[in-house]
């Protein structure tokens, strides 16, 4: 695990925002999958892709994820700069605004 992936723009959310944010993710279905290997620089990879695209996205761990929830959360939430919305089970709902996107697909908060 690089301790030095760490992005310094990490957003800080309102409860009324993670809301907004936790509704919109409710529908989605998990993009990227930690499996017994655990965080690999290819599961950040695909994290940093995904979250450029979408914003919002959900991170699914596996049973045989060698790490904890939690902690598989907040080292998620460390590497790829973005910020936990929500732990729910094994389902991470993660956030990162992308100022690139065009602004009918960027999220407003």
């Amino acid at each position: 695990m690089d301790t030095d992936n760490t992005k310094d723009t990490m957003p800080s959310l309102t409860g009324r925002q993670k809301k907004q944010l936790r509704a919109l993710g409710h529908h989605l279905h998990p993009v990227v999958y930690v499996g017994k290997e655990g965080i690999t620089k290819t599961v950040v990879a695909a994290i940093d892709d995904a979250i450029t695209a979408h914003e919002l996205i959900k991170v699914k761990l596996g049973q045989n994820c060698p790490l904890a929830k939690k902690e598989a959360a907040e080292e998620l939430t460390r590497q790829s700069g973005a910020v936990m919305v929500q732990l729910i089970g094994k389902t991470v709902l993660l956030y990162l605004p992308n100022p690139d996107l065009p602004a009918e697909k960027q999220i407003h908060l």
